[in-house]
């Protein structure tokens, strides 16, 4: 509902979680009709996948958005992946966050460390890549920064290369470390309501 937090928008989605593979995948149905997936590892209770979708105009679902970890290809998009070998080279960005930092990694990227350039456009909410070669170039944002309406912080961005990838590290705000917390707590609680089979319970 419009006027409410990110974390109270949480707490009211309807949620069900499935234990499975080492994984807590935990599916959030929203009043608006959004849905959200995630995996969290059971031992460390660190995300490793985010994905969103949401009805189109016709009330028919589309595809899932991936926000965090790397896209899961089906056997028949990896072979055609595999058929156009130039892929095999073009850059690839993804986002793997940590337990203090949201982060990402740009693989394919040959140029030294010092044509390298990561700053935050605060007015446009976006961080930006580019290199003094002009051979890259991107821009992102960072969704958990929008959801909670807070600033970008040009401080808490920063970076490092290493066997031609980039790696970008956002030190994650003291309000969303605070949140993921108690969403932690309340995924637990989920968790104890299971059986031992590992069935769902939804809230």
């Amino acid at each position: 509902m419009a006027g409410q937090s990110w974390p109270e928008k949480l707490r009211a989605a309807r949620k069900t979680a499935l234990i499975s593979d080492g994984k807590r995948k935990v599916h959030y149905l929203f009043d608006d009709g959004k849905e959200m997936a995630e995996e969290y590892d059971m031992k460390t209770n660190q995300l490793l996948l985010r994905k969103w979708r949401q009805k189109n105009t016709l009330g028919a679902y589309g595809h899932w958005q991936l926000e965090v970890g790397e896209p899961n290809l089906h056997a028949s998009e990896a072979l055609d992946r595999d058929l156009i070998k130039e892929s095999s080279t073009n850059p690839i960005f993804i986002r793997k966050d940590t337990k203090g930092s949201f982060q990402w990694r740009i693989r394919n990227l040959p140029y030294p460390k010092e044509v390298y350039s990561v700053s935050v456009e605060k007015d446009q909410r976006y961080c930006v890549i580019h290199t003094t070669n002009k051979k890259y170039y991107k821009k992102f944002s960072i969704p958990d920064l929008d959801r909670f309406q807070l600033p970008l912080d040009t401080a808490a961005l920063s970076f490092t290369y290493s066997n031609n990838t980039l790696i970008i590290t956002y030190q994650k705000p003291t309000e969303i470390m605070t949140a993921e917390e108690e969403l932690q707590k309340e995924l637990k609680k989920i968790k104890a309501a299971n059986d031992e089979d590992g069935d769902c319970k939804t809230q």
